[in-house]
């Protein structure tokens, strides 16, 4: 049997990897700014995160949700400790896009509307309902497009204004930063006034912090920059630094009602064991304040390279311009620098590195830019 054909593969495989760095069979090292796209939070092979899922699955890897299962509210305490958002319920799913299609279908229980506003470029995942709310024709196929769905420019706030006053929508969903769009940012004052408007209008308002949440922009959520609470936050990638998880915030207004939502693997013993070591982590290490001071550290330093252009983000998500097509620009990167990046779009290269990054992994990776600039 083949493999199903649906990426285009670098020949590169790696084999091991530490902290910021992978290793490919005869031991060639790369530093790895793209964190399996946002996914490694605490850096590989941690061995806090090593042992704590040896230990578990030693003792009981799963059960299902039929019994009580205590990892799943230390998980809860831990994340409502840290997060900000310790009066919120959590639900444990498998996926972001999971994580998307349950906030969607909790939000439509709670008020009764059939229809969702999401935001032009958007990205929340490949099943169903989560491709409908994804603004790109090239993933929908024709079961996926639905007229229960609308779109609307990012930072335009007038046209959201005019979409949510009808009243029609069970929810607005937006991320914390548009990642696969290029790292577009919503304005802080424009998060603002989405939260008047769907309080305003009864909606409910569902923050996407499956890329930009658990840590990676400096705050524990990229929409905490805003100073608002949303009615439901997804979450997914660095949860559990690549072991497959999601997770549902949901704001103490909603009422639980038994078989509304369900998971057979979600919240299951090793994947709440991984997300228990990657908070722990996070809080021993402050790997949230490394990520805002190294972050801007990079940031600033990007902005006066030549041949950098549009440089954005915030922490350790950031996203820059180059002249020529990004995917040609990585590739040089990869294979004459050894450092991993990630692209989005013609021509913008995605940083999306492990939390812990250091001062001097920046530095290296800056001195090899500004050589692939100087050769052009």
């Amino acid at each position: 049997m083949q493999l199903f054909d649906v990426y285009s593969l670098y020949p590169i495989e790696p084999v091991r990897a530490c902290g910021s760095y992978v290793y490919t069979a005869d031991g060639t090292e790369y530093l790895d700014l793209y964190g399996g796209h946002a996914v490694i939070s605490i850096g590989h092979a941690h061995p806090h995160y090593v042992g704590a899922i040896a230990g578990q699955a030693a003792r009981l890897g799963f059960y299902s949700n039929s019994v009580e299962n205590s990892l799943q509210q230390r998980l809860a305490d831990l994340l409502g400790e840290l997060s900000g958002y310790d009066d919120y319920s959590l639900f444990l799913c498998n996926s972001g896009a999971e994580a998307n299609e349950n906030a969607i279908k909790l939000a439509s229980f709670a008020n009764g509307r059939r229809k969702l506003l999401a935001v032009g470029k958007a990205f929340h995942g490949r099943t169903s309902g989560a491709v409908a709310a994804t603004d790109n024709p090239a993933i929908q196929s024709p079961f996926n497009r639905t007229d229960a769905v609308d779109f609307v420019a990012l930072n335009d706030i007038e046209a959201a204004r005019e979409a949510l006053e009808t009243r029609q929508y069970c929810a607005m969903i937006v991320e914390g930063i548009q990642g696969v769009a290029g790292i577009r940012m919503p304005d802080d004052d424009y998060l603002r006034a989405l939260r008047r408007l769907t309080e305003e209008t009864g909606t409910v308002l569902i923050l996407d912090e499956i890329q930009s949440g658990y840590g990676r922009t400096g705050k524990f959520f990229a929409h905490q920059y805003a100073g608002i609470r949303p009615d439901i936050i997804t979450c997914a990638k660095g949860i559990a630094n690549g072991f497959p998880m999601g997770a549902v915030l949901i704001s103490p207004a909603f009422e639980a009602r038994k078989g509304m939502l369900g998971t057979t693997f979600g919240g299951n013993h090793l994947a709440c064991a991984a997300a228990i070591a990657v908070l722990e982590v996070m809080r021993d290490e402050k790997l949230v304040e490394n990520a805002a001071a190294t972050g801007s550290y990079l940031l600033s330093q990007l902005q006066s390279i030549e041949g950098a252009h549009n440089v954005r983000g915030r922490g350790l998500m950031i996203g820059f311009d180059v002249e020529q097509p990004a995917s040609e620009f990585r590739r040089s990167l990869l294979f004459d620098h050894h450092i991993f990046t990630g692209g989005a779009g013609m021509n913008t290269v995605r940083l999306l590195p492990a939390l812990g990054l250091t001062v001097e992994q920046a530095d290296h990776f800056l001195s090899h830019l500004k050589k692939m600039f100087d050769n052009e």
